[in-house]
C-alpha cells in the first residue's frame, strides 16, 4: 500500500514538474507571435494567427546573426576546453594515487562554492591587464575556468565507478597509458561527457551577466546581451524580445535532442554503478 501511495505521489510531482516547464515555454512561443500592445493588454491570451513579423524584426534590426555566431563560438570553444581538461583531470584524480590527490580534488571542489558575482571585479581587472576585454577569447577563458570544477567533479565521480580490471588487463598486455585512456576509458566515459556538455553549455549560452560586464563592442556581444536592443528608453518591443528568446532556445533544444540518448545513458549508468 505504501509503495502504491509513494508511486502515486511521485507521478503527481512529475506531472506538476512537466507543466511548470511547459507552461512558461508555451507562453514564450505564443507571445513571440503577438504585438507588444497585445501582450501588455492581455498577456495570457492565445495568438489568433501566426504572425512572423517579430521574427523578421529580430533578424533585420537586432543583428541576431552576429549575436548567435558569437554565442556559438564562445560556447563551442569553452566546451572543448571544459571537456578536454575536465576529462584529463578527472581521469588523473580517479585512477592515479599520489600525495596531493585529495588536496587537488578539494581545490577543484572549492571552485563550486565561489559565485561568479564575487569574482567580477578581480576578473575585470585581470582581463583588462591581459588585454582581453571586449574579446570572445576573454569570455571563453572565464567560462572555461568557471565550469571546470563541476566537470572535474562529475568526471572523477564517474571514472571512480569504472572497474580497475579493464586498465590493469590492458597494462599487462603492454598497452601504454595513452592507449588505455584513448581506447578503453574514453569510449566508456562518452555518456557522462554528454552530461557535462549539456550541464555546462546551458549556463554559458544563457548567461547575461558576464558579457554585460566584459563586452562593450556590439560586434562581440552574445545573444542574451544582444537582445537588450529591444529594451528602449521609453518603450520595449516585447514581441520581438520573445521571438528572439524563442530562437535563442532552439540550439539548446537541438543539442539535447542530439545528446539525449547519451545523456540518459550516463544518468542510468551512474545510478546503477553508484
Amino acid at each position: 500500500m505504501k509503495k502504491i501511495e509513494f508511486s502515486f505521489i511521485l507521478k503527481i510531482i512529475l506531472i506538476f514538474n512537466v507543466f511548470s516547464v511547459l507552461i512558461p515555454s508555451l507562453f514564450l512561443i505564443n507571445s513571440s507571435f503577438r504585438k507588444s500592445g497585445e501582450i501588455l493588454s492581455n498577456p495570457l491570451a492565445v495568438s489568433g494567427s501566426l504572425d512572423f513579423s517579430n521574427f523578421v524584426t529580430v533578424f533585420e534590426s537586432g543583428n541576431f546573426k552576429i549575436y548567435v555566431f558569437n554565442s556559438f563560438v564562445v560556447t563551442l570553444f569553452a566546451e572543448i576546453i571544459i571537456v578536454i581538461f575536465g576529462l584529463l583531470a578527472g581521469y588523473a584524480l580517479a585512477k592515479f594515487k599520489f600525495k596531493l590527490n585529495k588536496f587537488i580534488y578539494l581545490i577543484f571542489l572549492s571552485g563550486l562554492l565561489i559565485p561568479a558575482k564575487l569574482a567580477l571585479v578581480p576578473l575585470f581587472i585581470q582581463l583588462k591587464n591581459m588585454n582581453l576585454l571586449d574579446s570572445r577569447l576573454g569570455l571563453i577563458l572565464v567560462y572555461s575556468a568557471g565550469a571546470l570544477p563541476a566537470a572535474v567533479f562529475i568526471f572523477t565521480g564517474f571514472i571512480k565507478t569504472l572497474p580497475s580490471d579493464l586498465d590493469n588487463a590492458a597494462r599487462i598486455d603492454g598497452a601504454s597509458e595513452i592507449q588505455i585512456f584513448m581506447k578503453i576509458m574514453v569510449p566508456l566515459i562518452m555518456p557522462v561527457t554528454s552530461i557535462v556538455g549539456i550541464y555546462t553549455a546551458i549556463p554559458i549560452w544563457n548567461d547575461f551577466l558576464l558579457p554585460l560586464v566584459f563586452i562593450r563592442d556590439t560586434s562581440k556581444m552574445t545573444i542574451m546581451q544582444g537582445l537588450t536592443v529591444f529594451f528602449g528608453e521609453h518603450a520595449n518591443d516585447w514581441g520581438a524580445l520573445f521571438a528572439g528568446l524563442t530562437l535563442a532556445a532552439l540550439p539548446l533544444v537541438f543539442l539535447y535532442m542530439i545528446l539525449s540518448k547519451q545523456f540518459i545513458r550516463g544518468l542510468t549508468n551512474g545510478a546503477v554503478k553508484g
